[in-house]
């Protein structure tokens, strides 16, 4: 009897169907569009297809929303083109900035704090889960997280254990005065290029920067910047001008040699060719080595060394945090919060150290790459050693980071003087001088472009 009744019921259905007395859109649920937000980055080549795989990842993990991920060729664009965008009221929703942009970032007004907009939107964020040498980057003197750290390394020296077997070596030097000794017995056994470095603008970060903060040396005044826009620079005072001056050493005596793409090879291929024995360099960069080394090469990374008696610091972190900016809908920030909250999983982090040679923000991340063997085996052993020496301390009020405007211009400031002394033209005291005087001019512009205003 039911089924009579049930055939009769779907009789009259078709039938209704078939006289178009039945709307299909009533019939069926409608799917709404999902929000559309955008994102630009400043990857770009391998790194960006690996951006554009982690944002395909997040659009299949949910239905709700669509983030469009635009590379926009390198970090210095991506600052640039923003600011153009947020002028005609065409910003993107997330923005990655590279880690010296932070000071422009946050006196701009123009953004939404990102712990604000993970707490407005339902999300629990354990801040202390973020490794203090990266979070305190980013976050205000107070502790706050503006943005969230995003593609981070920090610097390494890389060894050819082959060639430090040779003079009885098994382990990397850990101090400087080792360096130079070591440097000289290589040289003695017949390697022409026993360490090679760069001198442009680019090495600011590992040759003054990091060495600066491992040996907890100031950059500048004012705790590095962090306590006001009136900061000056100080390298020209502290063991930054020892240590160029070693270098220069060195170079004199043909221990070190320049190496750069304008010459025909820059420190990474050299290092992997196995023409160079020793190159101080991103942990980013351990992918490449892995990838491009010569067959047999035989080498591994360390910390970067100290002087002797230097109580270690940890070192800075260097790459990009992503930035909300201001002006977009409620739905679009809830899109940004999803978009943040998948990118802090630890699956993800796994998922982008493995395809990059970033190192995980996270101390849930890190342990969850180590409970998968990550750090285990190669290509990937290695690359914990940049989270020791992110680790190596509690971050002191130098150590964590560098908040100083225009720092770009100081970073080619320090390429054109660091030239000037290698090529003679002038004294290592003297260079140095003129980096900080010049610099000094950079701040000083930096200051009146922002009158009475304060970082946060």
């Amino acid at each position: 009897m039911s089924m009579i009744k049930h055939g009769s019921m779907i009789g009259k259905g078709l039938a209704a169907l078939a006289a178009g007395t039945i709307s299909v859109s009533l019939a069926l649920p409608a799917v709404a569009a999902p929000t559309k937000f955008d994102f630009w980055f400043g990857l770009s080549g391998d790194l960006a297809r690996v951006v554009d795989t982690l944002c395909k990842n997040f659009n299949a993990s949910q239905s709700d929303y669509e983030v469009v991920c635009t590379s926009q060729g390198n970090y210095d664009a991506t600052l640039q083109n923003t600011i153009a965008a947020f002028r005609a009221g065409k910003q993107p929703t997330v923005v990655q900035v590279y880690d010296v942009g932070t000071a422009t970032m946050m006196l701009s007004g123009a953004y939404k704090p990102a712990d604000k907009l993970m707490e407005e939107n339902g999300y629990k964020v354990d801040y202390a889960d973020y490794f203090p040498g990266i979070a305190r980057y980013y976050a205000t003197s107070k502790g706050e997280m503006l943005s969230f750290p995003f593609n981070s390394s920090t610097a390494l020296m890389y060894w050819n254990k082959d060639a430090f077997a040779k003079i009885g070596k098994t382990e990397a030097p850990k101090t400087w005065e080792d360096v130079g000794a070591d440097l000289k017995a290589l040289k003695d056994a017949g390697y022409e290029c026993p360490m090679a470095i760069n001198i442009s603008g680019n090495e600011s970060w590992q040759l003054m920067e990091q060495f600066s903060a491992i040996h907890n040396q100031p950059i500048a005044t004012e705790n590095n910047g962090y306590d006001g826009l009136d900061a000056r620079l100080e390298v020209n005072k502290t063991k930054f001008v020892q240590y160029v001056g070693d270098l220069k050493k060195w170079y004199d005596e043909g221990l070190i040699k320049i190496k750069s793409k304008d010459l025909g090879q820059d420190m990474v291929q050299a290092f992997a060719s196995g023409t160079c024995e020793v190159i101080l360099s991103s942990v980013g960069d351990h992918g490449t080595v892995t990838k491009t080394k010569k067959e047999g090469l035989n080498w591994d990374v360390a910390e970067l060394p100290t002087y002797a008696g230097t109580e270690r610091k940890n070192s800075l972190v260097g790459g990009a945090s992503l930035w909300v900016l201001s002006g977009k809908s409620d739905a679009e920030y809830k899109g940004a919060a999803a978009f943040l909250n998948f990118i802090q999983d630890p699956k993800t982090a796994l998922f982008w150290s493995t395809n990059t040679g970033y190192i995980p923000v996270t101390k849930s991340g890190f342990d969850y790459m180590k409970a998968n063997g990550f750090y285990d085996k190669a290509p990937y052993k290695g690359r914990e050693v940049a989270i020791a020496s992110l680790t190596a301390s509690e971050p002191t009020e130098i150590t964590r980071g560098i908040r100083l405007g225009n720092f770009t211009q100081i970073r080619a400031e320090f390429g054109t003087q660091m030239q000037a002394i290698f090529a003679n033209k002038v004294s290592v005291q003297d260079g140095i001088d003129t980096l900080v005087k010049n610099g000094d001019a950079i701040l000083d512009r930096f200051q009146q472009t922002y009158p009475n205003k304060m970082l946060p």
